[in-house]
């Protein structure tokens, strides 16, 4: 069953998160987060001016408004719908890059590892607290994301 957080114009420039927190907080509160693993999706209603070039992921007031989901919800990850590739757009939204027509989105390679490892950390400790198996699904979203990661990793935390 696929999630959505709808965000907006207004939502974005007031910084407002209800609308996470209408879909994310009863999850929570009901116990139910890990069936609901991968399947949060985000609709972005933000027009842009005619001839405006830029991607959403490159609009400062829109990057401002994931960080402070991310700020709020730092294992937010867990839920979204990485086959659908709400893990790539959300990692752009918090990690600078460029955009290149022939090979699409590039990640500041140093930004993009240490976003990588901030959420290994946050996860495996979020994971363990919910009695979620962590090791298979944090190697998952490093290859994901271009990584791998070795089981050696994770004996040392």
């Amino acid at each position: 069953m696929t999630i959505t957080i709808a965000i907006n114009t207004d939502t974005v420039n007031t910084l407002d998160l209800s609308p996470a927190h209408k879909v994310i907080n009863p999850l929570l509160e009901q116990g139910t987060i890990a069936t609901h693993e991968q399947q949060l999706n985000f609709t972005i209603d933000y027009p842009l001016e005619p001839g405006d070039p830029r991607e959403l992921s490159e609009i400062p007031e829109l990057r401002l408004w994931f960080i402070r989901l991310d700020a709020k919800y730092p294992w937010l990850p867990f839920l979204l719908d990485w086959k659908a590739g709400e893990l790539g757009r959300y990692a752009a939204m918090l990690v600078p890059h460029q955009f290149s027509a022939k090979e699409g989105i590039q990640y500041n390679p140093e930004a993009l590892e240490i976003f990588l490892m901030h959420k290994i950390f946050v996860l495996s400790d979020w994971l363990k607290q919910q009695n979620i198996p962590w090791q298979s699904r944090l190697k998952s979203m490093a290859q994901m994301l271009g990584y791998e990661l070795e089981d050696a990793f994770f004996e040392m935390f």
